[in-house]
This record gives structure tokens, sequence and C-alpha cells, in this order.
């Protein structure tokens, strides 16, 4: 590990602040993350800003109904929630799904969110990797690729997003509360938050230099059944290889994101109108325009399986 200095933030402004005015400072909360890929030298950070004293630990309702939950709000908490048990099951469903109750008790919402690739040649710092090393090469293409994605994907990068609960999010229409250095607040849709890799991967969110996450707000709830199913290689302690993120009405309609596929949580919600014509129907507008390798392709026919499993959980 790289030598780094160290601030604790007084303020969400001081801490914003701050980042901008390090060109090599990062956020720390949890570190479930970030420590990892520091002991690794892929996180290199020369200054780390300690965010844990800020109180944004908070889960509250807000004006319209919704919920708006704090960056910092542990992701054991937020999944145990009365309320986000009641009314957005999804997002416990899919909290529960991820890691360990040991790193789900470390974790928070705004680290969760920007939580890194697990593609093993990023961990791998003798293999090119643009996402690691901007214009390197992408070790996944041509090389072992069954955990890739299929969609969204380009000639820089085939890598997948890795977050549980980002899923939820966006078929939950979340959005992040930013505050940026100069002080100014954004609210950023979920879907807009994250970026697909183009010539870019690297650059995998629309945060700006020493830009702060918040929070994460919800609309009102939508009811429905929440269902999150996630496939994987062992029964826990293991990421996607897909996973299926629904609320179903009991006409059928409703809203779907999936997992395991993308750069970043993926939902095509013009093919949302398809799920009352069943999962073969909505898969195939989910994945029209996949790229898949020979090793991954088994995941294009896995969302139409996995669907096929929601809707029927969803029908009883």
């Amino acid at each position: 590990m790289k030598a780094f200095t160290f601030e604790r933030a007084s303020s969400v402004e001081a801490a914003a602040k701050s980042a901008a005015s390090n060109p090599g400072a990062k956020f720390i909360a949890g570190g479930t993350n970030l420590l990892d890929l520091m002991k690794l030298e892929i996180e290199t950070p020369t200054h780390l800003i300690d965010v844990n004293g800020l109180r944004l630990d908070k889960i509250e309702t807000t004006e319209n109904g919704g919920l708006r939950v704090g960056a910092m709000v542990r992701n054991t908490d937020l999944a145990s929630d009365a309320t986000v048990r009641r009314d957005y099951g999804l997002l416990s469903r899919a909290l529960v799904a991820g890691a360990s109750g040991q790193l789900r008790n470390k974790a928070t919402t705004a680290g969760n969110l920007l939580q890194r690739t697990r593609c093993p040649y990023f961990y791998d710092t003798n293999q090119p990797c643009n996402k690691r090393q901007p214009g390197s090469g992408c070790s996944a293409i041509g090389g072992f690729s069954r955990q890739h994605a299929v969609v969204g994907v380009s000639d820089a990068c085939i890598a997948t997003h890795p977050s549980d609960m980002a899923i939820a999010m966006r078929a939950l229409d979340a959005s992040v509360e930013t505050v940026k250095a100069d002080g100014a607040k954004r609210t950023i849709p979920i879907d807009d938050f994250y970026r697909l890799p183009g010539d870019t991967p690297h650059i995998e969110t629309s945060l700006e230099k020493g830009e702060f996450i918040t929070a994460v707000t919800l609309p009102p709830p939508v009811g429905g059944k929440h269902i999150y199913r996630k496939v994987r290689d062992r029964a826990s302690y293991a990421f996607a290889l897909i996973s299926v993120g629904a609320v179903i009405q009991q006409d059928g309609t409703g809203r779907v994101a999936v997992g395991g596929v993308a750069h970043k949580p993926w939902r095509v919600e013009a093919a949302e109108a398809e799920l009352p014509n069943g999962a073969k129907a909505t898969a195939s507008r989910i994945l029209e325009n996949a790229k898949p390798t020979e090793e991954n392709r088994f995941k294009v026919e896995l969302v139409e399986r996995t669907l096929g499993a929601v809707l029927s959980e969803a029908r009883g």
C-alpha cells in the first residue's frame, strides 16, 4: 500500500472542497472496496478524506411520500428498516443478497453505488486493463469472459457492474443527491449517474471532481410484488452471473432491471411493455443489442429463464 495523508471532514462542503483541491484524493467511509484496491495498488490515493462523522446516516420520508436514504446509512440498517421492508421490498432483498453480514454492517449506501467492477483482469495488475490503466487494452476481450457483459459493451471494456443494491435502485427510479466542490447541489437520476464504457471505461459515473454523494432518494412506493432473484456460481458471497430485480403489478405490468449483463444496472423501459407477454418477449427486448462472447453467450438465455422464474413467482 502506498503512503497517503488523512483528514476527517468537518462538513460536506469541506469534504468536497478538499477532494477537488487534492488531485489524488478519495473519500473513505466503510472502505470495504477501496481498502482492498489500495492493498493491491489498483487505487493509489495520496489523500484520504474520512466522511464517517458527517451524520449522513438517516432514513427519512420525503414531502412527496418517498424516502431519503443518507449516504452513510449502512447496508444492514437499510435492509432491515421497517419502511424499506414494507414499501421497497426489492431494495431490502437486493441488499441481503449481496456480500456477507460482516460486510453489510460496514458498507454504506454511497459506497455500494460506487464500488468497482470485479473483473479479474482489473484486479490483476500484470494484465492490460483500460479501466485500471486507460489505453492499455482490455484483456477480457479474447480472454476468459464467462462473467463479463453481453450488452452495452465497447471495444475498450466488457466489464460488469457488481452492485446488487444499484439494480434495485434502478428499478425503483432512485436519484442521487450530491454537493459539488463549489457548494452547488444537484440531483442525478440513477440512469444518468452511471456511464457506459465507450472509449473511457475508467470514467464510471457522471460525478465531477470532488463531487460528494449526500443521499439517495426514492419516489413514493409503487406497490406490487417486489422480487430480487440472483443467479451465481455458489449460494452465498458471490457476485451475480445474472440478477433480476422486478416490481410486478397484479395486471402483469411492472418494472425490471437486470444485473450481471452490463457496465451499469441495465433497464430498458420500452421492454417493460412486453411483461404481460411473458419472459421471452421481454428478455429479447432487454437484450436486443447484445454482443456476447462464446464464453458468456449462455447469459442471454439465463436472463430469459431468470425473468421467467420471477414472473412465475409474481403470479404466485
